[in-house]
């Protein structure tokens, strides 16, 4: 009899290991589950959704044609349980459905903090693209807003709301912006950027409570007793892996469902990928969280390969994103971060990696031209991280040179000696080893 692969979750990790299960089993049935009513769509371009840029049908890459295509059931119902002994999960209709081999991808939630008030109208998150609909639906009326959190998917909420003509107020809990991964400099050159378009920034500044009337937002009340009326309150302070369903199935978990290095969890036949995962570095034993579109795709691709028959080994690449941050095109690669600094999240945010909080042993090298910034994290002969904001010229040569562990010992002592001339030296070794690879038998 043909396998049958349930996957819950129909984001990144799920699509990519419904379509890995298909190329490795032809004759398998794959069914997919979600609670949301669309077919996939991208995460990440939500925020260009948001301001306006694309528009809304631009976030769909597959429409239903190709699940049919793929062979693929895709089903609209919520998990209620899972029973690890039965192979079986029953859903909110009381349907049970048995499996041979079972994929959570049940992705991330956005945090709320406990505040007064936090359940009025106005209170949003973004997760998912019903709440990109609600906040574009709210900043229709709304006259100003308020942005909370750090990481990527505050400015995505704020230039969002600013874009559609919403005086937004940032606030950052500290006295700068995402202060564990970007230095001062590269923080005040982001804020510039806000400021520049209209956001206003108002540091080292606590919610206390939100004030409502008639159940809707009227202002958020700050600790030094201030208030800002306003009618949409936006909040990005981290994310947490939704865990309901490993925990009642008792799943090894920790802060995610813990997997191996074929993605697998403490249950026979049952794999995690994506943001729900806690995934084992093998080279370091390691366990870490991420939130990256490209590593969701990636472990979803492993665990369908697995899940079909396959034996393939997580190989864990230093973790990248390639996105935004004040209008600033963005790099991050690697360990870049400020050991002992205090940011504005609670936990890790979207498009995000806790790897990128690691400070590197080694020499900082940093070059600044303009709007144009570029910092190296060099470890003893290879670049152990990477922040380039600006300018993307070496975004793709660094991605390769920082994967690869490429050996950068012949070029080190001028890397060091002079900052102002890295650009070039990193282009042209990156050419020479580029060329020198291709040319390899």
């Amino acid at each position: 009899m043909a396998a049958r692969f349930l996957i819950v979750g129909n984001g990144a990790a799920g699509l990519a290991a419904a379509e890995s299960i298909r190329r490795r089993d032809p004759q398998g049935e794959v069914i997919i589950l979600t609670e949301e009513p669309h077919a996939f769509y991208s995460r990440p371009g939500l925020a260009y959704f948001l301001t306006g840029a694309i528009p809304e049908k631009q976030l769909f890459s597959r429409p239903e044609s190709d699940y049919r295509q793929l062979g693929i059931t895709r089903i609209v119902a919520r998990v209620e349980s899972l029973d690890p002994a039965g192979h079986a999960l029953r859903l909110h209709d009381g349907r049970s459905l048995p499996y041979d081999r079972l994929l959570l991808a049940t992705g991330a939630r956005a945090v709320r903090p406990d505040l007064p008030g936090i359940d009025l109208q106005g209170v949003v998150t973004l997760d998912n693209l019903d709440d990109a609909r609600r906040i574009v639906a709210l900043a229709r009326r709304a006259r100003r807003a308020v942005v909370v959190g750090g990481g990527i998917t505050a400015l995505e909420l704020a230039e969002g709301l600013n874009a559609r003509g919403v005086e937004t107020h940032y606030l950052l809990r500290r006295d700068r912006y995402w202060g564990n991964v970007l230095e001062p400099d590269e923080s005040a050159l982001v804020e510039a950027q806000l400021a520049e378009a209209g956001i206003r920034l108002h540091r080292q500044a606590d919610v206390t409570r939100l004030l409502g009337r008639s159940d809707r937002l009227a202002a958020v009340e700050l600790a030094s007793g201030s208030k800002i009326e306003c009618q949409i309150f936006a909040v990005a302070i981290g994310i947490r892996p939704r865990l309901r369903l490993a925990l009642q199935a008792g799943l090894a978990t920790d802060r995610g469902i813990l997997v191996d290095e074929h993605m697998r969890t403490s249950a026979a036949d049952i794999f995690a990928a994506g943001d729900v995962a806690e995934v084992l570095d093998p080279q370091t034993g390691a366990r870490h969280l991420d939130s990256l579109w490209w590593a969701a795709l990636e472990a979803g691709s492993l665990a369908g390969e697995n899940m079909a028959g396959g034996s393939v080994r997580q190989h864990r690449p230093p973790p990248f994103n390639v996105t935004s941050l004040g209008g600033l095109t963005t790099t991050i690669l690697g360990c870049v971060g400020q050991a002992g600094v205090e940011d504005d999240l609670v936990s890790i945010a979207r498009g995000d990696s806790e790897i990128w909080r690691q400070a590197a042993d080694g020499m900082a090298v940093e070059c600044t031209q303009a709007h144009n910034r570029l910092r190296l994290m060099l470890a003893e002969n290879t670049i152990a991280g990477a922040v380039v904001l600006g300018d993307q010229t070496l975004s793709r040569p660094l991605q390769a040179l920082i994967r690869q562990r490429v050996d950068i010992t012949p070029i080190r002592p001028r890397l060091l000696a002079e900052p102002a001339g890295a650009p070039a030296v990193l282009l042209d070794f990156w050419k020479e080893w580029s060329a020198a690879r291709a040319a390899q038998p």
